[in-house]
């Protein structure tokens, strides 16, 4: 145990845990004990919960050689199937937050099944195109990789949810073009973009999830209505201006100006806090997580594990993208949390299983375990 936590890359545990705390931070000066936020410091406590959670899970995932992955298919089918059947169930018995019925509540604990479909998928693909480089080029191992996604995304824009059903589509784009997929089928999969969007449009958005995209494009036309939401992140990003107003002095937040300030809206509740400054501190340590995820990828054994790691950081950097987008005006709001940062307990937990996972490909590698060097391992890894 001892010898596998000296193998641990620190550097991004580290900065992970420091995006945690910095979240925790605008958590407790957010709060000002009124009902809505459920009590004095109830996000603050509960994140702490879920923090405590997500180490532990991460430590016992680091312990376990997930080498059997790269073989054998029926373990990841099994959980694939049986978070989508959860996935099913969300459509009768979910229990609707913020207009979307994507959480199972049990007591006071709401678990959000999709938030764990985001890392089953990254390894599915990731098995997937590591045993098809060559077949890739071929359209039908694009459309079944295409279908393992396609069936989760489904389920998930009927909650609906469609910021987390694009996040699915990006990791699938993202780590088929990572597996080399051709340039004909990307502009394929342009059109049929197009086609979907022209669908969803007419056949299937909510009134609501249309005004959204519509105040986006024109905030001005509502800004009582569905223009509220990006208007008021504007004006806190804003009103940050370089130094902050101070960390309990965010005038949108604390009064309650600024909705979700814990979850869809924390980037731009710790930008007008803490400033340009602030808001670029965030993205030097995400910057440094999705660096090192992809430097581990780099020096993995097989493509299996240089695949996961790509779309682990496939998978931070667009939600978090889509994230600060929303925030600062750029992009529709969608609903999705910043990771690590915003509030969330299945986001954070999965979170920390998938770099559990990450890690332990690096640190039960054959080399070590086998009779290799672990000075040659320590210089692979610095």
């Amino acid at each position: 145990m001892r010898s596998v936590i000296r193998r641990v890359d620190w550097v991004l545990i580290l900065s992970a845990i420091t995006l945690v705390l910095l979240g925790l931070t605008a958590m407790k000066s957010f709060d000002n004990g009124s009902a809505e936020s459920g009590g004095s410091n109830y996000y603050f406590y509960r994140q702490i919960f879920w923090l405590v959670l997500g180490l532990v899970g991460f430590f016992t995932t680091l312990n376990i050689s997930w080498d059997f992955l790269k073989t054998n298919s029926i373990i990841l089918l099994f959980f694939y199937f049986f978070v989508i059947l959860f996935l099913v169930f969300l459509l009768f018995s979910g229990t609707v937050i913020k207009g979307a019925a994507s959480w199972y509540k049990i007591y006071s604990v709401a678990i959000q099944p999709v938030e764990f479909m985001k890392i089953i998928l990254i390894l599915i693909l990731a098995k997937y195109f590591a045993r098809r480089h060559i077949e890739i080029a071929r359209f039908s191992t694009i459309f079944i990789s295409g279908t393992y996604v396609a069936i989760p995304t489904a389920l998930v824009a009927l909650q609906p949810d469609f910021g987390s059903a694009v996040v699915l589509v990006f990791l699938w784009l993202g780590m088929a073009l990572v597996g080399g997929i051709k340039t004909r089928h990307i502009g394929l999969l342009a059109g049929l973009a197009v086609i979907g969007g022209a669908v969803l449009w007419n056949f299937y958005f909510l009134p609501h999830q249309k005004d959204r995209i519509l105040a986006f494009l024109e905030p001005a036309r509502d800004v009582r209505g569905s223009g509220y939401h990006a208007l008021q992140s504007a004006i806190a990003v804003g009103s940050g201006e370089i130094l902050g107003k101070g960390i309990g002095y965010g005038t949108q937040s604390r009064l309650s100006f600024l909705p979700e300030k814990e979850t869809d809206f924390i980037f731009a509740a710790l930008a007008e806090e803490w400033g340009f400054v602030g808001a670029m501190i965030i993205l030097f340590f995400f910057g440094v997580i999705v660096w090192r995820i992809l430097r581990s990828g780099i020096y993995g054994e097989s493509n299996f594990e240089k695949l996961y790691a790509a779309g682990l950081a496939i998978y931070l950097v667009s939600q978090a993208t889509i994230h600060i987008g929303m925030n600062i005006g750029l992009l529709p709001i969608t609903g999705l949390g910043m990771p690590f940062l915003s509030y969330g307990g299945s986001s954070l937990i999965s979170l920390f299983f998938a770099l559990g996972i990450l890690e332990s490909f690096s640190v039960h590698k054959k080399g070590i375990f086998l009779g290799g060097s672990e000075e040659r391992f320590k210089e692979s890894i610095m």
